[in-house]
Order: C-alpha cells, then structure tokens, then sequence
C-alpha cells in the first residue's frame, strides 16, 4: 500500500479548524442498559443506533474520516452471550446499513484481525467494503477484533515479508503496513462513559492526537456531545514538539 499520509512524529501536519479524522472509543453501553433496569446488550442495540446519528453529524461538520472502535481484541474475555449478541447486532448492522452508507457517498471500511469472525460476517464486511470503495463523502472505519498492539506486530510481520533479508526498518516503512495507512493521523480522540485511557485502540497512530474524555454513555453521545468535543479541540494548543513562541512566530 502506498501511504498517502506522513507522521507527525516526522513531519509537522496542518492543524484543520475541524478535524479532519476523528476517533471514538463508543464507551458506555452496557452502564447505559443498567441504570435503565435493561440488559447489556439492549444498551449496544441503542449504541448502534447512535452510530448513524454520529456519522450524519460528522458528515455535516465537514469531518473526513470517522474511525469507531466497535470490538477490541480483547472483548473475546467477556461473557459469551454478550459476544455473541455482538456478533449478531454487527451482521445486522452490516445487513441494514451498507446500503445506506453507499447511498450517502460513504467508504465503509473494516480494520483488525478478521480471521475470528465466521464466513459469513467476513462476506459481509468484504462486500460492504467492495460497494463502497469509491465513495468519498466520508471515510467510516469500524475497528473490530482491533488492538493496537496487533496493529503494530502485523505491519511488522508483513514489512519483514517483504524483506527478508533486511534487518533495519524505518518508522515511514513501518507505516505502510499499518491497518490504517490510507488515512491520516487521527485529529481528536474521543472517550465516552467516563474512563480515561485508550485501552489499545490505535496506540501508533495517536501519538499527537488531541484527546477528549466525556462521562456521557454513548448511547447519549449525540450531535450537540460531538459539537462540545470539537469545540474542546479548538482550544487546544497543537504544537508537535515546538514551543508556544514558535507557533507564534509561524
């Protein structure tokens, strides 16, 4: 793959007045059900539905890419109805909304080890991803058995397929295997539900990503909680490493 994008940690990227890639960890779900006396996975139902109200706002805002975490690779060491439940409300969701997606000028595509999944969720996401492979309203990227970690050691993996007989690599090489190398760096991460970490979601690429905690569940997280992420963004400070006097100065 040819990265069409630089690293921050190499180069010093424009800063957008909206972000131009926004991140969200969709935290919450299963704290929202509970204090509705509903179960968990009626709370991962609602957050489904507050997918498709995210993307609309996102798509209004002038957002380019929108990148959601929707399962880590570590969600396997929950219960099994609930994985399973999860399981069935992502072929749904692929099921239902696909089409919508295409519609509306957006390119799905679906990063993490996919090898885990069954034949026919992997054949959805394959032909999800195929319909809309020329839109580019917006790029919507669903992290599903995603971890940062494995992000890292597969594009390790695949650079040393490659070169065999090479044993340095460089940080621009590196990236080109990583899952998410068609895209640039995220602008601002978002967390709902109120924990503050990144819990192994897209740990390379956050490296200057401006982060935004907020204790609203995500079921809640609506476009006025987006409106407030972004606004938190504009008062931030992007300096990549330099001074305040020297942005100043630029």
């Amino acid at each position: 793959m040819i990265r069409k994008f630089f690293s921050s940690t190499a180069e010093i990227p424009e800063v957008p007045p909206v972000p131009r890639h926004i991140a969200i960890i969709m935290d919450g779900n299963g704290r929202w059900a509970k204090k509705r006396l509903m179960p968990r996975v009626a709370g991962h139902a609602q957050g489904v539905e507050r997918v498709r109200d995210v993307i609309r706002a996102c798509v209004e805002r002038g957002v380019e890419y929108l990148t959601l975490f929707a399962f880590s690779s570590e969600n396997w060491r929950r219960p099994p109805d609930e994985v399973n439940r999860l399981m069935e409300l992502f072929v749904m969701a692929l099921e239902r909304e696909v089409g919508k997606l295409h519609k509306n000028g957006i390119c799905l595509k679906i990063i993490g080890d996919l090898s885990r999944f069954d034949d026919r969720l992997r054949a959805l996401i394959d032909q999800g991803e195929q319909l809309t492979a020329g839109n580019t309203r917006l790029t919507l990227t669903v992290a599903a058995n995603y971890g940062g970690r494995w992000d890292i050691m597969q594009a390790v993996n695949a650079w040393r397929a490659e070169h065999p007989r090479t044993h340095a690599i460089t940080e621009a090489a590196l990236a080109e295997h990583l899952a998410m190398a068609y895209a640039p760096e995220p602008d601002l991460f978002i967390r709902t539900g109120g924990e503050q970490r990144i819990s192994n979601f897209l740990l390379w690429q956050l490296a200057y990503t401006e982060l935004y905690f907020t204790d609203t569940l995500w079921p809640d997280f609506d476009a006025d909680s987006l409106d407030a992420a972004i606004a938190s963004y504009h008062q931030r400070e992007r300096r990549f490493g330099r001074t305040s006097e020297q942005l100043v100065q630029s």
